[in-house]
């Protein structure tokens, strides 16, 4: 062989080699997501979209739970937490002694859906304090009769997120009066697929998810609408854009940590994330939220602003994202109110 040949052989491998760094964009490693359940459908998409175009950056994403997924996250074994609640005190306290700081994103909106079996027809609408005696701690509500006069007397069977979920924990907290969580006699499952079979399969079932779950499953249950006080409102991407579904609507969260967020990968991937995060949302059944919020969660992550402004002491039911956010950061133009 020529030397003239062998160069141009050595030529081509390193063209092709350079082509390949181009389309896999120029980076490699290893990103580890852990957390909601409710969260996963969004990051799952983000991340399957992400890999396509950065094929030497491998994501992946496991499903544990809000609660069980930051205790991972706090013990340093992920890099980004998927939450359908903001952060704890008690999560808080636990980062500070471990040495754990993170960057909050806010990426989407999901409403909580409360859901029965489909033959149930006396069910459609459903208050908060009926909410509150069915599930609070010490309840003995058993039959539908028990909730509210003129419901039959059938066995009511109830089914929700395990107690690692931020669903459930966000929707215990906003629901009972009784501190100390809620009854215990519940078919609970992290796997929201498991918590639909189980529902769709029980004539006296109720349950509650986040409202793509249920979205996705429209011929498998009905709808509860929930009445805080000001007639019967249910969930859609309408009703929880717009704040009418309350108390049960809460913003989605991805957490990112601080000493990894410099990490060439990790922060393409957040950037993608955040770029992305409107559309792939949607597709996935959430609710994006607004683009200004998108671009002072964009400001933060790029200034590695860390902390909190969702959780902790700040947290109460039905904060609206970009208002939280204009408040604490001022607007995304407006870089004196940093």
């Amino acid at each position: 062989m020529s030397k003239r040949i062998v160069l141009i052989i050595f030529v081509a491998v390193v063209l092709a080699g350079c082509a390949s760094d181009r389309q896999e964009g120029g980076r490699t490693g290893t990103i580890q997501i852990d957390g909601s359940s409710t969260v996963f459908p969004i990051t799952e998409a983000v991340a399957e979209e992400f890999m396509r175009d950065h094929r030497g950056i491998r994501v992946t994403v496991g499903v544990s739970g809000t609660g069980g997924g930051f205790s991972k996250f706090l013990r340093g074994e992920t890099d980004i937490n998927n939450a359908s609640r903001a952060i704890t005190t008690t999560e808080l306290e636990l980062a500070s002694q471990n040495g754990i700081s993170f960057i909050e994103i806010p990426v989407a909106y999901d409403g909580i859906a409360v859901v029965v079996h489909p033959s149930n027809d006396w069910a459609a609408c459903l208050t908060i304090d009926e909410l509150d005696r069915i599930w609070e701690a010490g309840s003995t509500i058993s039959s539908w009769s028990e909730v509210r006069d003129g419901f039959p007397d059938r066995p009511i069977s109830l089914y929700g997120p395990g107690t690692d979920s931020g669903t459930y924990d966000y929707f215990i907290r906003t629901v009972t009066s009784v501190e100390g969580g809620s009854r215990s006699d519940f078919t609970a499952s992290e796997d929201d697929n498991v918590l639909v079979q189980g529902i769709a399969g029980d004539p006296g079932a109720l349950g509650f998810f986040g409202f793509a779950y249920y979205d996705n499953n429209r011929d498998r249950l009905n709808l509860v609408g929930i009445d805080s006080g000001e007639g019967c409102v249910e969930p859609s991407l309408e009703t929880v854009r717009d704040g009418e579904y309350q108390p049960l609507s809460r913003p989605e969260f991805i957490y990112v940590r601080a000493d990894r967020a410099d990490d060439p990968a990790v922060a393409e991937f957040v950037h993608f994330y955040i770029e992305h995060a409107a559309t792939l949302a949607a597709e996935v059944g959430y609710i994006p939220l607004d683009p200004e919020a998108y671009n002072i969660t964009r400001t933060n992550f790029d200034e590695r602003v860390e902390g909190t402004v969702f959780g902790g002491d700040e947290a109460r039911p039905g904060m609206r994202v970009v208002e939280t956010l204009q408040a604490h950061y001022g607007s995304s133009i407006d870089d004196s109110a940093r």
